[in-house]
């Protein structure tokens, strides 16, 4: 079986999460030293491993996009999965300068419940049309139940 590769489509797919995701950290680069300075909860990982995390799960996130866009099935309808996909884009957008520029955690942690439900809403219509796609989320999700864990913990820590 010969698998043909849109090398373009490919990196346009990668090169979307990962822009949306480095606009956001160039936004509060300044600002992230805070999560030096907060009192944390147990198991919060180090600062330095956030931005390999990110980089993975956007890299993870372009391809599932990349195999849902190249489907050629015409019975499978795309805009829900791209509609969804381009919300959680936005939430996750939106999440990083509310919580480290603005230091409003509870926000950031209604901001990180609406993610989850885009994710899970982006991973059942990628199920329908590719289920590798859908299942290349779920680190994604699972990334951010602990980050809902984390925001959650150092809202009342620090509130």
């Amino acid at each position: 079986m010969i698998i043909s590769i849109n090398k373009k489509r490919l990196a346009l797919s990668i090169l979307i999460p990962l822009l949306v995701g480095g606009a956001s950290s160039l936004l509060t680069r300044g600002d992230m030293k805070i999560y030096d300075e907060i009192d944390k909860p147990p198991l919060a990982p180090p600062g330095l491993l956030f931005p390999i995390a990110w980089g993975i799960l956007y890299i993870l996130m372009g391809i599932s996009l990349y195999l849902v866009w190249n489907k050629n099935d015409f019975r499978a309808d795309k805009s829900k999965a791209y509609f969804f996909f381009g919300m959680s884009l936005f939430l996750n957008f939106i999440w990083s300068p509310v919580f480290f520029s603005m230091k409003a955690f509870l926000p950031a942690f209604v901001i990180l419940l609406l993610l989850l439900v885009s994710v899970i809403l982006t991973i059942v219509e990628y199920y329908k049309i590719d289920r590798a796609a859908a299942f290349l989320q779920l680190p994604y999700l699972v990334w951010l139940l602990f980050a809902g864990y984390l925001n959650l913990a150092i809202y009342y820590l620090n509130g």
